[in-house]
């Protein structure tokens, strides 16, 4: 009979208590895995979504509530930019791409938030080497009151091709209900990105929303004050006299009968990928600089800010919990040297017997050593499993609330250390209970 054969008819000899310590350690192992696996697809997440633009260019303000209310959707615009500004940056000959943003409503059934944008926004990948797809019959925008949604949009409120939606201001509880509807079009395929969880609608359509367009001597105003530029009063009393003359609404229930002006429009946040290869990261950092001497808008790095957040913030949270699972895993060894050295004034008398046919002392310390192995290796085994059992039932829970996608079957790296951690662990916990069987007196154990 081998040593870990012995080892382990010890074990069931005590199973309950085995059991118990056991389980401790695989509690332990169970919340580290879940951490790590939900982690990692989290920190994926982030960094892809950010990395499908080069800049995102809004108003000055925050760079990350720019980039969080932009790229994911969280939080408030910190405020719009005109429309000029957006025609002309389009226009730059360093520009590749630039994609505009309106982003201010939500949906009235889920609180979605709704993005205004162009059909040309579809066309890109999302993140690097992945395209949009949509349902066979579905289409990318092409009329004015035309909605694309997310897959989790369609899912939680059970929407379908070709059913009708109103917009609203402000929260979906209390906002102001829009009158116009958006008819859709099309159904995005999950992306594992915000995506999942956003109404995209034809800008064209957002801006003739009755309410969207910003008053007329207003929005020329600001717009003249953004561009440094003086007002012409006699011109602008003109322009105000003759929109004063046009009938804004028409009654087909889709609001405005006119295409709004230019100078009435605006964009929250524009997408902008630069032209060129080889020196395309040095015309980003220089055009990047050039808005920021500016007062007009700020270029903001989206992979910069991601990793900051990352680093700073979601890295010290995950540090922490890594720290704490840590702790009861070794709370759980600790445990199991307690078990173990417990037992032994029950089995020495066992021991001496062993002893007594022919065992020797390094033979008796490695079956007790064996025994701490092999309850540390069987609670690190069995908390794998049940930490991606966890993530597997929790993953379409998370889905269905954060729109995030998990991989149930994610694999992380650290996994790999975890079980010669969790056999150096043993080896700890075993050696003093192991020395103390080894130093067992056979002669006064026996004539006791």
């Amino acid at each position: 009979m081998n040593t870990l054969t012995i080892a382990w008819k010890s074990i069931r000899q005590r199973r309950v208590a085995s059991l118990l310590t056991a389980l401790s350690v695989a509690l332990g192992v169970t919340l580290m895995i879940s951490v790590l696996v939900i982690n990692g697809v989290i920190d994926r997440m982030f960094n892809q979504t950010a990395s499908g633009y080069d800049l995102i260019v809004g108003p000055k303000g925050s760079p990350l509530q720019l980039v969080l209310n932009t790229v994911f959707r969280v939080g408030a615009p910190i405020e719009n930019l005109p429309y000029r500004y957006y025609t002309e940056l389009k226009n730059d000959p360093r520009i590749e791409e630039a994609i505009p943003f309106a982003i201010g409503d939500v949906t009235q059934k889920g609180g979605f938030p709704i993005v205004g944008t162009i059909p040309r926004y579809f066309a890109l990948e999302y993140i690097p080497g992945r395209h949009f797809r949509i349902n066979s019959e579905g289409k990318f925008l092409p009329s004015t009151w035309d909605s694309v949604i997310g897959s989790a949009v369609a899912k939680q409120n059970n929407w379908k091709m070709g059913d009708e939606f109103s917009l609203i201001h402000g929260s979906a509880e209390s906002g102001h209900v829009h009158d116009e509807k958006f008819k859709i079009v099309g159904i995005l395929a999950p992306t594992g990105t915000p995506n999942d969880r956003t109404v995209f609608v034809n800008l064209r359509g957002f801006y003739q929303v009755s309410g969207h367009e910003k008053p007329l001597e207003e929005a020329i105003r600001r717009e003249a004050a953004f561009f440094g530029e003086k007002v012409d009063e006699e011109k602008l009393k003109a322009l105000l006299k003759e929109n004063a003359s046009h009938d804004h609404h028409d009654h087909s229930g889709h609001g405005h009968a006119h295409a709004v002006p230019d100078s009435q429009k605006e964009v929250t946040a524009i997408l902008v990928q630069m032209k060129g290869d080889r020196l395309r990261g040095f015309a980003t950092i220089k055009f990047q600089s050039e808005l920021q001497e500016g007062n007009q808008a700020q270029a903001v790095n989206p992979i910069q800010q991601i990793t900051w957040l990352m680093t700073n913030i979601v890295g010290n949270v995950r540090t922490m919990l890594i720290v704490l699972t840590s702790l009861i895993i070794v709370v759980s060894g600790v445990s199991i040297f307690v078990s173990i050295y417990n037992s032994m004034s029950d089995r020495k008398r066992e021991i001496a017997i062993m002893r007594a046919l022919g065992a020797g002392r390094t033979a008796v310390f490695t079956i007790i050593l064996s025994e701490s192995v092999l309850l540390c290796l069987g609670g690190g085994l069995l908390g794998i499993l049940l930490g991606h059992g966890l993530v597997f039932v929790a993953s379409p829970i998370i889905e269905a609330r954060s729109g995030l996608l998990i991989n149930p079957f994610a694999f992380s790296s650290v996994e790999l250390v975890l079980l010669p951690i969790l056999v150096v662990l043993a080896s700890l916990v075993g050696f003093i209970p192991a020395m103390t069987a080894y130093r067992t007196d056979v002669a006064s154990t026996l004539s006791d």
